[in-house]
């Protein structure tokens, strides 16, 4: 066994990695970026190697700056996490030529599996199911457009070495291809250094499912049951869960099988995952085919620990070290149910744009941090994996996630209802995060009922994310609670001495306005009653608590709250609400305030978050009709494309193309 191992990633994957390795007595080495140096996975590990500037280009992604770091400390192996290098084959080899160990599979294997278009001819070969398409070179837009037709819309655009959701576009029209092809081409060559696309049909109604390998350097090769990964935005997955409520034990068989034997015919050891998409629309559901393999550990990887007990990352340890698997297939059982929620540094009331900047307010729900695979018996639990903390910022150089929120429960709706309950106490302040949408996707009652496609978030909130509604009892909950912290707001005020006329007393009915309803509290010693009606709420509450745990009807029910001029704004059950509370006997005054009206930004072309303006698509002069591109701006990696909101002619630009722009800077105007 490995004394001593580098880990090079960081961020949560880091620390996951770290204390597994800690847990097997085993000494680790941190690598850093100037943009990490104050990062968790830095002071967790014994040792820490500074290897460059914040651009992943001039650090992370540098092999000769990880060998160098390893000679310096003595580390006999690398775990590359994911992303980053975690799929280079060539550094696998160059580790190799160094007499430093990979923990991971062959560089054979990473090659094999890298290349998108080889891969689904070694899928074909090994008797896996494969998407219809075309796996030539494509020469130009032209061509593509040629192939599209032939294939038949919709088809999917991919780049070749793509990954994470990056490099993908969905088309269901010529226009489309034309718009969206160099695109693909330029995110796949910025974010993996290859510009190759290739076009295949896109299956309708397609759920994502992933199953898990894992194989040791003796030949053996398992599968550890599936993920379902259809909750996804931009094809980024957002929320996963093992096992899949679609999946019958025989389709996971067949799965299994096929993904097995991808894996043998490749000589694959140590963790990897078989990703496939499946049609919802066979009830059989033998429609599955093969995607792609990874050849690396799975962000989502905590859900197959949670339901099998075992530990990823240390048999991957192991199998680097030439042990072999310490059980078999039949071994693998489902136990439980589990559940992932990404927490992503994006802003859903705002169309889910990146937001980075500091984290001023940091402060995750309890949950069993050092919680082990295998060790949760049958207590619901709730698993967080990060790698940020309080003060520290979430930069444009890396990956907007912020965190992982995974429960484990004997069902699954128990496993979602823990999510919401988490979500709920999750503090997160300084910029956009998501926290609000998970919570609502969790309480979503085709989420619920086990009814997902890939499409599920677009058809779900086809108009954008405004927050999950409300039901009408959680309406009076939050009344009686905007009641009683004003009725506690006010008696503070009261207290302060030298007050004219003496100190007067609180007030105890209220007009609270919340959902766009008026309702009408009043306090009394005995109850608190809302409309008239008795609502049954009690938690603890000091001014100035950002958080209450309160028992709303014996349920539990826990609010964020910020306060407001007029009132507050309370957040819960994946809602943000802004409640006006005013006096009962000053309300009726309140509706003769003539309320501001908010000025007409809808000429300018505003940058909705920080980035680099890739292209600037009219000039000075030019008509621009409703839809029309109008820039592209490139935020972590990703392309998003500006586009006009009404009929206008574009008479002054604010910004070039190649500057960085800010959040809310004005790129041009129309008149």
């Amino acid at each position: 066994m490995f004394s001593k191992i580098l880990i090079a990633n960081r961020g949560e994957i880091a620390c996951r990695i770290i204390r597994t390795a800690r847990r097997m007595g085993i000494a680790t080495v941190a690598v850093y970026s100037d943009a990490d140096a104050r990062s968790p996975h830095v002071k967790l590990a014994d040792e820490a190697v500074y290897i460059g500037p914040a651009p992943a280009s001039d650090s992370y992604l540098l092999p000769e700056k990880i060998i160098a770091a390893c000679k310096a400390t003595g580390a006999e192996a690398v775990h590359p996490g994911y992303g980053f290098l975690s799929e280079r084959a060539s550094f696998v080899e160059a580790l190799e030529a160094e007499g430093i160990a990979f923990i991971g599979p062959p560089a054979s294997a990473i090659a094999a599996m890298g290349d998108k278009i080889e891969s689904k001819k070694l899928a074909k070969d090994a008797g896996v199911n494969v998407v219809p398409g075309h796996l030539g070179e494509i020469d130009d837009t032209e061509h593509a457009v040629r192939i599209a037709g032939e294939i038949g819309y919709p088809v999917m655009m991919k780049a070749s070495a793509g990954g994470g959701g990056k490099g993908m576009r969905l088309a269901w029209s010529e226009k489309d291809v034309r718009e969206g092809f160099e695109a693909t081409k330029r995110e796949g060559l910025s974010s993996f250094g290859d510009d190759r696309v290739f076009i295949e049909k896109f299956i309708e109604d397609p759920r994502h499912i992933e199953i898990q390998v894992l194989g040791d350097r003796h030949g053996t090769i398992l599968y550890l049951n599936e993920r379902e990964c259809s909750i996804q935005r931009r094809h980024q997955k957002v929320v996963e869960e093992a096992p899949s409520p679609f999946v019958t034990p025989e389709m996971r068989r067949k799965m299994g099988e096929q993904c097995v034997a991808l894996a043998r015919a490749v000589g694959y050891h140590s963790a990897g995952t078989v990703e496939l998409i499946v049609s919802g629309a066979d009830p059989s559901g033998d429609s599955f085919y093969f995607l792609e393999m990874n050849t690396r550990l799975q962000v989502e990887h905590p859900v197959t620990e949670a339901i099998t007990g075992i530990d990823l990352v240390e048999q991957m340890i192991r199998a680097a070290a030439g042990e072999k698997l310490p059980f078999a297939q039949e071994d693998i059982g489902i136990d439980g149910w589990a559940i992932e929620s990404r927490v992503y540094a994006e802003d859903p009331y705002r169309g889910f744009l990146p937001s980075t900047g500091r984290l001023v307010r940091y402060s995750p729900p309890e949950a069993e941090l050092h919680q082990q695979p295998g060790e949760t018996g049958h207590q619901a639990y709730v698993r967080l994996d990060d790698g940020v903390a309080e003060g520290g910022e979430v930069s444009i150089f890396y990956d907007p996630m912020i965190a992982k929120l995974v429960t484990w429960a004997p069902t699954r709706d128990e496993a979602a209802d823990l999510q919401v309950q988490a979500l709920d106490a999750f503090e997160i302040t300084g910029l956009g995060h998501n926290v609000d949408f998970l919570s609502a996707i969790m309480q979503n009652p085709r989420f619920r009922s086990g009814d997902l496609t890939t499409g599920f978030i677009a058809e779900e909130w086809p108009e954008g994310f405004h927050g999950a509604p409300p039901s009408n009892e959680l309406q009076r909950h939050l009344a009686a609670l905007a009641g009683l912290l004003a009725t506690a707001r006010a008696d503070r005020a009261r207290q302060v001495s030298g007050q004219l006329n003496g100190s007067p007393p609180p007030p105890f009915a209220w007009e609270v306005r919340l959902a766009g309803e008026d309702r009408q509290v009043e306090i009394t010693e005995d109850e608190i009653l809302v409309d008239g009606k008795p609502v049954n709420l009690a938690f603890e509450y000091t001014p100035g608590d950002r958080l209450i745990e309160a028992e709303a009807d014996e349920e539990p029910l826990t609010v964020r709250i910020e306060p407001t001029r007029l009132g507050f704004r309370l957040t819960t059950r994946g809602a943000r609400h802004d409640v006006r509370v005013l006096p009962a006997h000053a309300a009726p005054l309140a509706r003769h305030m003539i309320e501001k009206e908010p000025p007409d930004l809808s000429r300018f072309l505003i940058c909705p978050m920080p980035g680099l303006l890739v292209g600037l698509h009219v000039a000075e002069g030019d008509q621009v009709e409703p839809g029309q591109p109008l820039a592209t701006i490139e935020a972590m990696k990703m392309e998003n494309i500006l586009r006009a909101e009404k009929s206008g002619v574009v008479t002054a630009i604010r910004a070039a193309q190649g500057e960085s722009v800010a959040a809310d800077a004005v790129i041009l105007e129309l008149e």
